[in-house]
C-alpha cells in the first residue's frame, strides 16, 4: 500500500483516522500500532513475522543494555547490532558478496533467490540508533513493548523514512496533544507531498521513459534525462517525506524535516546537509563521529569521509554503481573542503552552478544498475559516442514537457514559499490567502485523484532501498 493510492487515501487513512481520533487517549497507541501492522502486512505478507521479531528482539535487548552497568552492557549492544545487521546483510548483500567471492576465487557458489523485505534498511537503522542511544544513555528504553512497537512500525515512516530516532518522538509516544490546527496543517502538508509525487514526479517519469525510448539518442536527450532523473527523485522522495510529516501531524507527532531545498545551495557540503537529512545525520552521528570525525588529523578525517560515503552508497544498494556513487561524492566533498568552500562562500552563483552540475552527474550512477550502462550514459552526455547534439524527437519531447520541467524546477526551490510568506505580511492579502488555501488544497487533491485513477500508481522510488 503506497500513500499515493486510492486504497490508502480513501479507505485505509479515513477509517484509521476515525478510529484513532475517537479512541480514548490510553488506546491511541493501540489503534496506531494495529493500523501500522495492517499497513505493513498489506505490503509485505512474506516477511511480516520477521518484522514482528525485530520489534520484540530490539525491545528486550534494549532492556538488557539498560539494566546492566558492567561489561555485559556492551556485550548486549554488540549482540543487538550484530543480529540487526546480519539480517540486513543476508537480505540485501548476501548475493552481492557471493558474486564477488565467485569472481575472486573462481568458485561457483549458488546465489539465493532473495526478495528484500519492505523498508528493511530504514527499520534496521532505527533499531540500531535506538540501541546505541540507550547504551550511551542518550535516551531511556521504551517503558513497554507497545511504545516501542508503535515507534518502529508507525506507518508514516515505516517504509521510506524519515529515519526518526526514538528520542525524537519518545515524549509524544507516551503522551501527545492533538489540535485542529495541527490536523489541518497535516492535511495541507500531505496534499502538497501527494501533488509533488503524482502531478510532477510521475509525469517526469513519463518524460524520462520517452527520452529513454528515443531511437537515436543525442547529447541533449542524455542531459535532459539526467536532469529529469534527479528532479524526479527529489520530488518523489521529498513528496513522500512531506506526506509522512503531514500524517505525523494528523496523529499528533512532530517529525523532523528530511529535505530543505538542497538544490538551492552553493556547495556540495551544504547540499548533503539538506538532502535526506535523517540519513545524513545518522551516518554523521553513528559512523563519522565514531571514527573520530573532525578531531583527527586531515588524512584520517578524509579517510573517514570516504568510509562514510562508501557505506552510504552500499546502504542504498549492493552494486558497483552505488559504490562509485559514494566514492564520487566522498572525493568531491574532500576536494571542496580542502580547496573550494571559501571561494564558493564568496561567489555564491558559481557555487550554486557547481553544486547542481556535480549532483546531476553524480546521480547518473544512482540510476544505472550496471557499469556498462553507466559508461554508455556518460559517453552520451559528453559526446564520446558519435551521436548528434539534438534531433527532432528530442526537441519534440522537450517542448511537450517543458511546462512540467519549469514547474518542477520552481517546486525544487524556496521561491514560491518566499513569495507567499512575503505576501502574507500584508494583512488584507493574508486574509485572502487564508480563505483561498483550503480551496487550493481541495483542487490539488481532486487533480491528484484524477491522475491516480487515470494511470496505474507508481511506487515511490526509495521503496527499492
Amino acid at each position: 500500500m503506497v500513500f499515493s493510492s486510492i486504497t490508502f487515501i480513501y479507505y485505509f487513512l479515513p477509517i484509521m483516522l476515525i478510529l484513532y481520533i475517537f479512541a480514548p487517549k490510553k488506546y491511541k497507541n493501540i489503534v496506531l500500532l494495529i493500523s501500522s501492522l495492517i499497513f505493513y502486512f498489506y505490503g509485505e505478507v512474506r516477511y511480516f513475522l520477521l518484522f514482528i521479531f525485530s520489534i520484540i528482539f530490539n525491545y528486550f535487548i534494549s532492556k538488557l543494555i539498560e539494566k546492566n552497568k558492567d561489561k555485559k552492557r556492551k556485550f548486549y549492544l554488540i549482540i543487538g547490532l550484530t543480529i540487526n545487521f546480519l539480517v540486513l546483510f543476508y537480505f540485501k548483500y548476501y548475493n552481492f558478496f557471493i558474486e564477488n567471492i565467485n569472481l575472486l576465487f573462481k568458485t561457483n557458489i549458488s546465489l539465493l533467490n532473495i526478495l528484500i523485505p519492505l523498508g528493511i534498511s530504514f527499520f534496521t537503522f532505527k533499531n540500531a540508533s535506538y540501541l546505541i542511544d540507550v547504551y550511551k544513555e542518550k535516551t531511556k528504553s521504551a517503558k513497554n513493548i507497545i511504545y516501542y512497537a508503535t515507534y518502529l512500525s508507525m506507518f508514516c515512516t515505516l517504509v521510506q523514512g524519515p529515519i526518526i530516532r526514538y528520542n525524537d518522538v519518545q515524549n509524544e509516544i507516551e503522551k501527545r496533544n492533538m489540535s485542529f490546527k495541527m490536523f489541518s496543517k497535516g492535511i495541507s502538508r500531505f496534499v502538497i507531498g501527494l501533488s509533488k509525487k503524482v502531478l510532477l514526479a510521475d509525469v517526469l517519469g513519463k518524460f524520462i521513459q520517452s527520452l529513454t525510448l528515443i531511437e537515436n539518442q543525442t547529447i541533449i536527450s542524455a542531459w535532459l534525462k539526467a536532469i529529469s532523473d534527479i528532479l524526479r527523485l527529489y520530488l518523489d522522495f521529498s513528496g513522500y517525506s512531506d506526506m509522512s510529516i503531514g500524517l505525523g501531524l494528523m496523529l499528533g507527532f512532530h517529525f523532523l524535516e528530511n529535505f530543505d531545498y538542497p538544490f538551492w545551495t552553493n556547495s556540495l557540503t551544504k547540499f548533503w546537509r539538506k538532502w535526506h537529512i535523517s540519513l545524513t545525520n545518522w551516518f554523521k552521528d553513528y559512523i563519522y563521529i565514531s571514527l573520530g570525525g573532525n578531531k583527527v588529523n586531515n588524512i584520517r578525517k578524509y579517510l573517514n569521509i570516504l568510509i562514510v560515503w562508501l557505506l552510504t552508497g552500499l546502504w542504498h544498494k549492493a552494486s558497483y554503481c552505488f559504490l562509485l556513487w559514494g566514492l564520487y561524492f566522498g572525493i568531491i566533498l574532500i576536494i571542496e573542503k580542502k580547496f573550494l568552500l571559501n571561494f564558493f562562500d564568496k561567489h555564491k552563483i558559481i557555487g550554486l552552478l557547481w553544486t547542481n552540475i556535480v549532483v546531476v552527474i553524480g546521480f547518473v550512477m544512482f540510476y544505472n544498475d550496471s557499469l556498462t550502462g553507466l559508461l554508455l550514459a556518460f559517453k552520451n552526455m559528453f559526446g564520446f559516442n558519435n551521436i548528434s547534439f539534438i534531433n527532432s524527437q528530442t526537441l519534440y519531447y522537450f517542448v511537450n514537457y517543458l511546462f512540467v520541467l519549469i514547474i518542477s524546477i520552481i517546486a525544487s526551490t524556496p521561491l514560491l514559499k518566499n513569495v507567499i510568506n512575503k505576501l502574507k505580511e500584508n494583512k488584507k492579502i493574508n486574509k485572502a490567502i487564508n480563505f483561498l488555501e483550503p480551496i487550493f488544497y481541495i483542487i490539488l487533491l481532486i487533480l491528484c485523484t484524477a491522475f491516480i485513477i487515470s494511470d496505474s500508481t507508481n511506487p515511490f522510488l526509495y521503496f527499492r532501498f
